[in-house]
């Protein structure tokens, strides 16, 4: 099945990036075709099944949302994405409440503009796949997925996310109230979420007992870690206000019980561990020539035999001074290296001008 995307921009750089970046999906069911200007857009929706517009939210002529209207009406089923070089909160809600799937500002982050892609035509995911597993785990996702839909009624919630610790789904109901950053914000997410691992560890936790709170933005979000592998993320609206956080930390701790349960019946047994204790004498390390790390070297019997008639010995301070103001004497001028010699020693062999005469 092909698909259509048409990309409009005034600027011909992005639509070059954007255009580009579309073509590292390396999908030859995709059909890219650009505008410089709503009207052009207009004509090229006219001649062609467009699925995808991607139009910047200010163009010449007309808007953004302007342009979405006049598509729709030839193509009902198409979905848009908007992009903005600056967009507050009331033009991204004008956007959202218009119809618009994602919206981006500039520079656009490409790897969360082609999970977008992906995801609105429903294409095999390859910028955020999901884990891959046997039937018998699919089975057991899927229960999970239930738990999940469940909680998320219950407590009227936008979604919930089982994520484990590289950010990747593994079961969620429900989505973001802007999907358009789902990528970077998970990554963000689980970011924090290995950092309070290490935190977790330094403190020597015996459990994972924290939980992270982000609210007054676009939706609160609570991230709540289940294993030192798996963490349950809550979005939705006044979740993590003052009358109603402690409510809901308690019915997403339950929540947690329960896809732990879940969790371990599938075999999953990563838990917190503390880091090994250091050694109680640990090996004094040198660096080698190549700047690697390397174990010392026991002293051999004859030199600790040296060090021990060495400290027997009571050396007076005069014999130490007489012995080192003869070494000066001996050596003095000459040089470590047997391949050079000093100019003394060149001017006696005629090999430098004399000075003295």
């Amino acid at each position: 099945m092909k698909y259509g995307i048409l990309l409009v921009d005034d600027q011909r750089d992005i639509l070059r990036l954007l255009h580009s970046t579309l073509e590292t999906l390396n999908n030859p069911d995709l059909q890219i075709f650009e505008a410089p200007s709503g009207e052009e857009a207009l004509l090229e929706a006219s001649r062609r099944q467009i699925d995808l517009l991607v139009a910047d939210y200010k163009l010449p002529g007309m808007s953004g949302i302007e342009l979405m209207h006049k598509i729709r009406a030839r193509h009902p089923d198409v979905k848009v994405i908007l992009v903005s070089g600056m967009m507050d909160r009331k033009a991204r809600d004008e956007m959202l409440n218009a119809g618009a799937i994602a919206l981006f500002d500039k520079p656009i982050p490409l790897a969360d503009f082609l999970d977008v892609v992906e995801r609105s035509l429903g294409l095999v995911r390859t910028i955020f796949p999901p884990e891959a597993g046997s039937k018998k785990e699919d089975a057991k996702r899927a229960r999970v997925s239930d738990l999940l839909a469940n909680f998320r009624q219950d407590v009227n919630a936008h979604a919930v996310f089982l994520l484990n610790e590289r950010g990747m789904v593994l079961a969620r109901a429900g989505a973001l109230t802007d999907s358009s950053m789902e990528v970077s914000l998970l990554s963000a997410l689980i970011a924090v979420f290995n950092a309070g691992l290490k935190i977790a560890k330094f403190n020597h936790q015996e459990s994972l007992d924290q939980y992270f709170v982000f609210n007054g933005g676009d939706e609160d979000l609570l991230l709540l870690p289940i294993t030192g592998a798996y963490a349950l993320l809550l979005t939705g609206e006044r979740l993590a206000s003052r009358d109603h956080i402690l409510d809901t930390l308690q019915a997403l701790l339950a929540l947690r019980d329960e896809v732990e349960r879940s969790l371990r019946s599938m075999g999953v047994t990563a838990e917190l561990k503390e880091p090994p204790p250091p050694p109680v004498n640990p090996p004094v390390k040198k660096k080698g020539k190549t700047g690697e790390l390397l174990p010392s070297a026991p002293p051999s019997p004859e030199m600790e035999a040296l060090l021990k008639e060495a400290a027997r010995k009571k050396v007076k301070q005069q014999e130490m001074d007489e012995f080192w103001n003869k070494a000066a004497e001996q050596n003095a001028g000459k040089s470590t290296n047997p391949e050079v010699i000093s100019y003394e020693e060149a001017r006696k062999r005629g090999l430098a001008p004399d000075t003295k005469k």
